[in-house]
């Protein structure tokens, strides 16, 4: 792999989803933007999301609504100052997504936004294109972005490691997976929007892409991670056998859908007031409670009971991919289990997407700017991501980026660089700590699980970083090692809370301390192996 081709950028931007995309455009006003997409600049987690976008958008609806029902789903971890500026934001953020092109849908013979409910929501306020939200805001973001001159997008490109010189982020080692090189993508300023982490669960509604890059390469690198232990599991995900990863949105429970066990009894019934719009944690619970408890494979959500036309009408998207399966939901009940979905941990950033590793930005997913506290409520994640990206372009307007000058990269380091024929052990090592990741540190954890994970993910890393020295970077490689990381950062995490909070739930410890703290790590308070 050569490493003399260098790429030199105002702006470097690893993701290509909400966040990422926010902050470029803006970016782009003050200098030159490279976007890095690992396939192609569509295919994001934002893309995938299908629920909506929660703001104050009516006059029945308030920010101090909003700010209340997002401070009780994070369960007292959540930042009050950061909930209140974000959500205050909201507005305009939407505003400007309609500006874009955005097709938001409406309510009928009106010009007024159709919000939707979900769970945790006192009101409606989640606005959509019916089931279709994020492919439809990655629609209109890429149509800008492709057209404006100072940007260039860089598709099937996986950021291989964060370049630090003189302790500050001077850019990214890129791997151009078509044809097999290394890339010196210099910058002065460095924006991580990689997404999630959902690929080290066995059962994610996460697209292939979410292996935490972002939060392993910035961990990596020095930056400190916050919150890694409180993985959101969404309660619904369609469970069939030729069905990856398909969400089954909370809209629909919004809507007055039920769940209920394979003997029609509800399952919600007496847990929670809210029932089937209780916060996601108690709800994905619930669910595996009555799995355990019966030995069944799935649960049901039932929709049956409302009107098939509209059905069709405002879940186009989910009718068609559940008929495709051979699942009329306006007829049948839909089988669905619980699955990871959501990191409301990440790098630890501010709310404009300032981490503490110089020039390195982060926004949407791979931050965690403490809205979500413990539990991210419903739909306030798209919000966060466009809030933060637009803020952080700010933020370096503010700042005057041409005062940092372009850094000399040291030259990547091959190792033996060798072509690898065994890549069953990459395929072996992913499988095994998916596995593990879902049994021991999943819904329900314990001490005894933790520490099985605990001996499992050390020697895997050691198993991983010496494949990684010998053989040829290659994108399978850089994601399992990815993973590897991010799985040690989550089983850490979990290790050091000492109670039960939120999404995190051990049954060694199932209450709450009465002062919630953050888990902050980094190589100085948890150091891992050197990693090229």
């Amino acid at each position: 792999m050569g490493t003399n081709h260098t790429i030199k950028t105002d702006f470097l931007v690893i993701g290509s989803g909400i966040a990422g995309l926010t902050f470029a455009i803006h970016a782009a006003e003050q200098g030159t933007v490279a976007i890095i997409a690992k396939k192609e600049a569509a295919y994001s987690s934002t893309f995938f999301a299908q629920g909506g976008i929660a703001a104050v958008l009516s006059d029945v609806d308030s920010f101090e609504k909003h700010i209340k029902d997002t401070l009780e789903c994070g369960d007292g971890l959540s930042k009050p100052d950061v909930v209140e500026a974000i959500v205050k934001a909201g507005p305009a953020r939407i505003q400007e997504l309609v500006d874009l092109g955005v097709q938001f849908t409406l309510r009928e013979q009106s010009d007024e936004l159709d919000l939707g409910k979900e769970g945790g929501h006192s009101e409606r306020r989640v606005a959509h294109a019916k089931d279709f939200t994020g492919q439809e805001i990655e629609r209109a973001f890429l149509e800008a972005i492709k057209q404006h001159p100072n940007i260039t997008l860089y598709e099937n490109h996986i950021a291989v490691n964060l370049v630090v010189v003189g302790g500050k982020c001077v850019g990214a080692y890129v791997l151009d997976k078509i044809n097999r090189q290394i890339k010196n993508f210099v910058a002065r300023i460095t924006m991580i929007a990689t997404g999630g982490v959902g690929k080290v669960y066995l059962y994610t509604s996460n697209p292939d892409i979410a292996s935490g890059d972002g939060i392993a390469m910035a961990y990596r690198a020095g930056a400190t991670v916050a919150d890694m232990e409180f993985t959101q599991f969404h309660p619904t995900c369609l469970f069939h056998p030729f069905a990856k990863s398909f969400l089954i949105s909370e809209a629909l429970r919004g809507e007055g859908a039920i769940l209920v066990n394979k003997e029609g009894k509800r399952i919600m019934e007496g847990v929670h007031p809210l029932k089937e719009l209780a916060p996601r944690d108690v709800v994905t619970r619930a669910i595996d409670f009555e799995l355990k408890r019966s030995g069944a494979e799935c649960v049901y959500l039932d929709i049956t009971h409302k009107d098939a036309e509209f059905v069709k009408h405002r879940f186009p998207g989910i009718y068609d991919k559940c008929l495709h399966f051979g699942i009329d939901i306006t007829k049948e009940k839909i089988p669905v289990v619980p699955a990871a979905h959501y990191c409301c941990g990440g790098i630890a950033t501010d709310v404009n997407g300032v981490t503490d590793l110089p020039n390195l930005l982060a926004a949407g997913e791979s931050s965690c700017t403490g809205l979500h506290g413990a539990n991210r409520l419903a739909s306030n994640s798209l919000l966060e991501a466009t809030v933060c990206g637009y803020n952080a372009a700010q933020w370096c307007h503010k700042k005057n980026i041409f005062n940092i000058p372009f850094a000399t990269f040291p030259e990547w380091d091959p190792g033996s660089a060798m072509d690898s024929n065994e890549e069953v052990v990459i395929t072996q090592n992913w499988d095994e700590i998916r596995h593990f990741m879902w049994n021991y540190v999943g819904i329900v954890r314990s001490n005894k699980r933790l520490e099985r994970a605990k001996n499992r993910i050390l020697m895997l890393l050691e198993e991983i970083n010496e494949y990684y020295w010998n053989f040829k970077v290659t994108s399978d490689l850089i994601e399992l090692r990815n993973l590897a990381i991010v799985a040690d950062l989550i089983i850490e995490s979990a290790m050091r809370r000492k109670e039960s909070r939120g999404i995190h739930y051990n049954v060694d410890y199932p209450n709450k301390l009465p002062i919630a703290e953050h888990t902050l790590l980094n190589q100085k308070s948890y150091p891992n192996q050197p990693q090229k």
